[in-house]
């Protein structure tokens, strides 16, 4: 029996992905599974979204790019974060599409001998972290111009305001990238592919979806945009095994520090998960788990190893061994846990980490 678990419904992976192609229309469908699929699992995970009606798939690093090869994934995909100082030329004889961020990026491409290399430029719009500045736009566009063993399948952009949907600065990102685009055309590129669209963007604005869609939580069953619900199911649920119930009298405290007491007498239970499973100690007396469909609340300090909650008398009749709920299924969705937390799910999906073992359903 694992006493912390992250239980991952990969029948909500298949149901999040085709609901996802279907709403992406004419548009390619890019599955962004960087960070172990959003600490989901990519081996389980990729192959189930590979075979439910991605196009593509997105990755931060190298390494994760090279696992979707080693995994058989045959989808094109796209790795924006390297450097020229790697080894990327194993990743383009493996058929990976590097995204080029930077002048150095482009000019370490262009003099890598190869028969045929793919990539895609991020051009910078107004995030202001990787990305193509607008003064470099024409350099790097006319120098891969110029390389025929380089093949550019287009542009792409991260916007910055997207979970906003009100937010005017999408539609000023969204203009700068139309400039872009024009500019590297005029200046010889084809840019047949290009993307802008984030799970918001994506969720929120048909009109960008542009000739791929490259979305990320949505994937995993979360809305990127409080109050929407686009028939998404979350994938992932956190839980753990009670380890100790007993009892505690009016006025005695219990964690470290005693900094909070009991008002009346009843009883404590003991929950193991702590910041060294990636429940952060800041989140003290901010959240409750749920044991049978009835929710205790979380009572002083969270320590590396453990958590208390109070049962109160205990009515319910609460024993060693009863599981509870962190976040997701028959509890609070992931969602509601981080705006407990004062984040966001994507942080609250990638928490759950030390001894926590994964389970599939």
């Amino acid at each position: 029996m694992n006493l912390l678990t992250t239980k991952i419904d990969l029948n909500a992976i298949a149901h999040n992905t085709r609901v996802l192609k279907q709403m992406a229309g004419s548009a390619k469908l890019m599955a962004v599974v960087k960070a172990n699929a959003y600490n989901h699992g990519i081996e389980e995970v990729a192959p189930v979204i590979a075979a439910h009606g991605a196009d593509a798939f997105g990755v931060a690093t190298l390494a994760e790019a090279h696992q979707l090869r080693d995994l058989g994934i045959e989808q094109e995909v796209l790795c924006w974060i390297w450097t020229p100082e790697q080894d990327f030329r194993a990743a383009l004889d493996r058929g990976i599409d590097l995204g080029v961020v930077s002048p150095k990026h482009a000019r370490a491409v262009i003099a890598t001998e190869a028969e045929h290399i793919r990539v895609t430029v991020k051009v910078e719009t107004g995030l202001h972290r990787s990305g193509v500045d607008e003064d470099e736009w024409a350099e790097v566009f006319s120098a891969l111009a110029a390389a025929p063993h380089v093949e550019v399948t287009g542009l792409f952009t991260h916007l910055s305001c997207a979970d906003d949907p009100a937010d005017p600065e999408t539609d000023r990102q969204v203009a700068a990238f139309r400039r872009a685009l024009a500019l590297a055309r005029e200046l010889g590129l084809e840019c047949p592919v290009n993307h802008v669209c984030n799970s918001p963007a994506f969720l929120t604005r048909a009109d960008l979806h542009m000739e791929m869609v490259r979305p990320g939580l949505a994937f995993y069953g979360l809305e990127p945009v409080d109050g929407l619900d686009h028939g998404l199911q979350p994938a992932m649920s956190w839980t753990a095994k009670v380890s100790v119930v007993k009892q505690i009298e009016a006025g005695q405290g219990t964690s470290y520090g005693l900094t909070w007491r009991a008002e009346d007498s009843g009883y404590v239970a003991v929950v193991p998960a702590g910041y060294a499973d990636g429940l952060p100690r800041f989140a003290q007396e901010k959240f409750s788990v749920t044991i049978n469909g009835v929710d205790y609340p979380q009572v002083g300090r969270i320590c590396m190893d453990q958590f208390v909650i109070f049962l109160g008398d205990n009515p319910h009749g609460v024993e060693a061994g009863a599981e509870a709920v962190i976040f997701g299924e028959n509890g609070h969705g992931a969602t509601d846990f981080a705006q407990r937390l004062g984040t966001i799910n994507y942080e609250v999906v990638c928490r759950p980490t030390g001894r926590t073992v994964r389970e599939y359903i």
